[in-house]
Formats: structure tokens, C-alpha cells, sequence
């Protein structure tokens, strides 16, 4: 009865959805509905969703996410992600498509202060954009190198999706952290290799990778470049090298990042009324995911007492698919959703049901989180509603732009992401090996 009660209420839990009501809205009052219709009383239910907001609340891993979400902040604000994108252009100017290779690797080190893929498209797309028009880049490649690149910051630690699954899955915050770094660095040569094959076999679609060899155009760093650069170098450091060396926890480690970057940002000239604008927005940033976490927390309670888990484990594993199908369609699943809601919606969403399965089914934990995590976000980067894409279309000032081409040319990111993430669940060393040395 539990499990009927439960499954009929994430039925109506998928409906609300579809009809446009906010996702935290809709796990929070499907979860109490379900409760009540259990339990037979709405002060049983309410007491749940009570007990379940403060014990969610409390817990210390929920103070990683604004905290790295603040870091993120002061460093975008501080001007030093351009800083590192024109360190990054004049270290690798003997590749052909420099720039995209250099919006590639600037990602790789944005992606480590700020752990959001939206707010990476959102920077280089004003940062770089316009320094690959000025040289003649085919509009296409230039852009679907911004949309696609933009989804490191979810692989590379530390991450905001990786802080979700955590949560979610009672895992370790730093385990998944070091699980993402080997793959994130192996899909960001993927990408790299991409953009050196189609510069070298299509010269016309980056026009830079003619002038290869020299400095040319580049001007001299300044001082203040120089600052920028070496301060997103030494956060960088400061949180992956301490938690990597058992110094910091993940919260400590924000702790410290988050100082580093304010320190940054007021070397790089940041003053009293644009700090309390990073701290706003970091808050504006953080409040929803919270509410999410709380709503997905109770949505997870009522899985557990309706037995919905073991409900639909038992039906699927008996359903015939195999390893292969089962599989295949939660993919399809999560690249459906991804073209239509956000990734951390996404997660609170699946990951309560689809984890335990995975676990089932013989899979690697850390590895199947990996899987997960970059197929949620090649989901961002599909028609119709990839919002990597739209964001991409909203901050690049370029009425020319459109929609059709960003798609376009996220097309081989896609590619790529779907096959790292096969890779790291037919290798799942891949994403275990580092975490189980360090932590066991």
C-alpha cells in the first residue's frame, strides 16, 4: 500500500512539473501529500518535513556550496578569468585554433574556482567571443567551443552537481570530488584534440591557426594579468592541493578559497559596493539550490518509507533489459531532462532512484556518479532548451548569433562528453583510483 501511495504521488509529482510548477514546490508538497496519505495525519507529515529541513540544514557539507559559489564569484568579478584566458591564449599560440584551445583550458582552471557550469558560459562567452570574431573564427566553431568547454565546470572539482549527488547519496564530498578529476582532464584533452584536427583539416573555420609559432598579436601581461593569473592558480592549489593532501575538509577547504579570492579581489581592485553585490548574488545563486535540497531530502524520505526504491529496483532488474538497457535508458532519461530542466533539479530528481540500481547492478559507485554528472550535462547542451546554449546566446553581445549555430557546434562536445562518460564506466579506475588512494 506504502509503495502504491508513494509511486502515485511521484506520478503526480511528474505532473505538476509538466505544468510548470517550481520543482522545490513540487517535491515538497508532493512529499507531504504522500506522507500524509501514509501516515493518515497532516501533523505526522508536516513534523517529517520539519525534522527533515533542520537535520538538512545543520549538516556542515551544506556550507561547501555558497562558499564555492562566492569564490566563483569574487574571481569572475575581479576580471582575473580574462587575465587567465589571455595567459592561456599566449602559452598555447603554436596550436592551430588557439583560442578555442585556449577557452578549453581556461575552463579547466575557471572550472575549479567555481564549480558552475552556467556561470563559466556565461564569462567566457563575454571573454572570449569576441577576441575569436576579431580574428575571423568561424562563428559556429567559436561558439560551440564556449557552450561546450562550459560543461568542465561541473567535472573538475569542486562542483555544485558532485556537492548534490553527495548529499543525496550519503557519499564522500571529497571522494567525489577526486573521482571528477582525472575524467574532467581527459575530457578537456578530448576537446582539445577535437580542435586541433578540425583547425588542421578546415583552416577556414580558425583563421589563428595560421599565424601558429609566434606571439604576434598577443601584447605583453601586464602586472595586473599577472596578479590575476597567479592568484586563480594559487586558489586553485590552496583548495584541490589541501584536500588532496588531507589539510582541508571540503568545507575548510571553501573556507579558505573563498578568503584567497576575496584577497584576489581586492588586490585586482574590487571595492565595498562590489563585494556586497558578490556576496547578494552569491546568495541569490545559493537560496534556491538550498530550498531544493531540502524539498529533495523529504522527496527521498517518502521513497524510503513508501519501499518506491525497492519497489522499482525489483521491476526493473526483473524487467529483462539487461545491464546494457537498463542503462541506455536511464541516459536517455537524464539527456531528455537535461533539455529541459537544470542539472541540480535533475540529480534531486533521479539520483534517489536510479543510484541504488546502479549499485545493484554491479557498478562503481564514483564511477556511475561520474557517468551520471557528465551525462546531465551533455543533456544541457541538446535542442530544444540546452540552457549551456542559451546562455551562451544571452551574453554574447552579436545579433548574428543564433540559436542553430551555438547547437551546431556543441555537437562534437556532446560526442565527446557521452563517450568519457562510457569510457569511465568500461574503466571505472578511472574515476575510483585517486579517490580510494587518498581517502581508501
Amino acid at each position: 500500500m506504502g509503495s502504491d501511495i508513494a509511486l502515485m504521488t511521484v506520478g503526480l509529482l511528474v505532473l505538476l512539473i509538466v505544468f510548470g510548477f517550481h520543482i522545490a514546490i513540487a517535491l515538497a508538497a508532493c512529499s507531504v501529500l504522500g506522507i500524509y496519505l501514509m501516515v493518515g495525519s497532516w501533523d505526522a507529515a508536516l513534523a517529517i518535513l520539519e525534522s527533515t529541513a533542520y537535520e538538512a540544514i545543520r549538516k556542515e557539507v551544506f556550507a561547501v556550496i555558497p562558499l564555492f559559489v562566492l569564490m566563483g564569484d569574487f574571481v569572475s568579478r575581479s576580471g582575473a578569468a580574462g587575465d587567465l584566458y589571455r595567459a592561456c591564449n599566449r602559452v598555447l599560440h603554436f596550436l592551430p585554433g588557439r583560442l578555442a584551445i585556449a577557452t578549453i583550458a581556461g575552463n579547466v582552471v575557471f572550472g575549479a574556482v567555481t564549480g558552475v557550469s552556467i556561470a563559466a558560459a556565461a564569462t567566457f562567452s563575454r571573454i572570449a567571443y569576441p577576441e575569436m570574431k576579431k580574428l575571423g573564427y568561424r562563428q559556429s566553431f567559436s561558439l560551440g567551443a564556449i557552450a561546450g568547454s562550459a560543461s568542465l565546470g561541473m567535472l573538475i572539482p569542486p562542483s555544485v552537481l558532485m556537492i548534490v549527488w553527495s548529499i543525496l547519496t550519503e557519499m564522500s564530498v571529497g571522494a567525489l570530488f577526486m573521482a571528477g578529476l582525472v575524467p574532467g582532464l581527459i575530457l578537456a584533452g578530448t576537446f582539445g584534440l577535437y580542435v586541433v584536427v578540425a583547425a588542421l583539416r578546415r583552416p577556414e573555420i580558425a583563421p589563428a591557426g595560421r599565424d601558429r609559432g609566434t606571439l604576434g598579436d598577443l601584447p605583453p601581461p601586464t602586472t595586473s594579468e599577472r596578479i590575476g593569473v597567479l592568484g586563480v592558480l594559487g586558489i586553485v592549489v590552496l583548495v584541490i592541493g589541501g584536500m588532496w593532501f588531507g589539510f582541508f575538509t571540503p568545507t575548510e577547504a571553501a573556507g579558505f578559497g573563498t578568503l584567497f579570492a576575496l584577497a584576489l579581489a581586492l588586490l585586482k581592485g574590487l571595492r565595498g559596493k562590489q563585494i556586497l553585490e558578490a556576496i547578494i548574488q552569491s546568495g541569490r545563486t545559493t537560496a534556491p539550490i538550498m530550498v531544493l535540497l531540502i524539498s529533495a531530502q523529504m522527496y527521498s524520505r517518502l521513497l524510503a518509507f513508501g519501499g518506491v526504491v525497492n519497489a522499482v529496483q525489483g521491476t526493473v532488474l526483473e524487467s529483462g533489459l539487461g545491464v546494457v538497457g537498463i542503462l541506455a535508458l536511464m541516459t536517455i532519461i537524464w539527456l531528455i531532462l537535461g533539455a529541459l530542466i537544470d542539472s541540480v533539479s535533475i540529480i534531486l530528481l533521479t539520483v534517489p532512484i536510479f543510484a541504488p540500481i546502479a549499485v545493484a547492478l554491479g557498478f562503481d559507485p564514483l564511477a556511475f556518479a561520474i557517468f551520471g554528472i557528465l551525462i546531465i550535462e551533455a543533456g544541457l547542451l541538446t535542442p530544444p532548451f540546452g540552457l549551456l546554449v542559451f546562455t551562451v546566446k544571452g551574453c554574447v553581445a552579436d545579433p548574428s548569433v543564433t540559436l542553430r549555430q551555438i547547437f551546431a557546434g556543441a555537437i562534437p562536445y556532446t560526442l565527446a562528453i557521452c563517450f568519457v562518460g562510457i569510457l569511465v564506466l568500461l574503466v571505472p579506475a578511472l574515476a575510483s583510483w585517486l579517490p580510494k588512494a587518498m581517502f581508501g
